[in-house]
């Protein structure tokens, strides 16, 4: 009973624990910071809706400072999801590995979103004009894994994308898939992403990759 209740304990912790959006900015920097339409974790549990769309201020903000005309090839959106704990934990070490691999990439600043599901990328690739999305955010948490991070990817994101046209990879968390192990699936998605120009259930995760952690690859949202 102890063990249960600690358990559930860190999963509310994690649902209910801000994003400590100045740290992660430091460590991802250039970023641009957002929020979605939801005004407070409350509104945002209770109206996943909310949490799809950005607020004027946001959207007013990335018109002026995303330069779509740079044509960028990607961008990532780091967002809290409903685990600010795991994407505190890794999405910075997950990013620097991506980043190390896409040297040949034009990236967009990161865009750092609160109150965020994973949809709100579909709006911010479609404003800062990027060619590929990816989202990465706090899972929901279970009574084993309170901070386990999802990586979503969508090929021209726009308002209205179902979940059959993203990629995921999930399970990134210290006793899951590794972000090393997620960088390289990521990162191999994107490539055929653009090669092939698509993302979803067309696109099939091929690469072998070594690794006793790589148990999670789906097409789910």
């Amino acid at each position: 009973m102890l063990d249960f209740q600690l358990a559930h304990a860190r999963a509310r912790d994690a649902v209910y624990a801000p994003l400590d959006v100045e740290a992660i900015a430091r460590e991802v920097n250039p970023a641009l910071i957002v929020r979605s339409a939801a005004t407070d974790r409350v509104t945002y549990l209770r109206r996943p809706d909310f949490g799809r769309m950005l607020d004027a201020n946001s959207r007013d903000r990335l018109r002026h400072e995303a330069r779509p005309e740079c044509g960028w090839d990607a961008v990532f959106v780091v967002a809290d999801g409903l685990s600010s704990i795991g994407v505190q934990q890794s999405a910075p070490q997950l990013l620097r590995f991506c980043r190390d691999r896409l040297k040949d990439w034009s990236l967009a600043p990161v865009v750092i979103a609160t109150q965020a599901r994973v949809a709100l990328g579909d709006e911010i690739g479609e404003l800062i004009g990027a060619h590929l999305c990816v989202v990465l955010i706090g899972e929901r948490p279970g009574l084993t894994v309170a901070n386990s991070l999802g990586v979503y990817l969508t090929w021209d994101p726009r308002v209205g994308r179902r979940d059959a046209e993203r990629n995921c990879v999930s399970n990134v968390h210290p006793d899951g898939l590794s972000c090393r192990g997620a960088a390289e699936i990521v990162t191999w998605l994107m490539t055929e992403a653009r090669r092939r120009k698509l993302s979803g259930v067309e696109l099939k995760h091929e690469a072998a990759i070594e690794s006793e952690h790589v148990t999670a690859l789906s097409h789910r949202a």
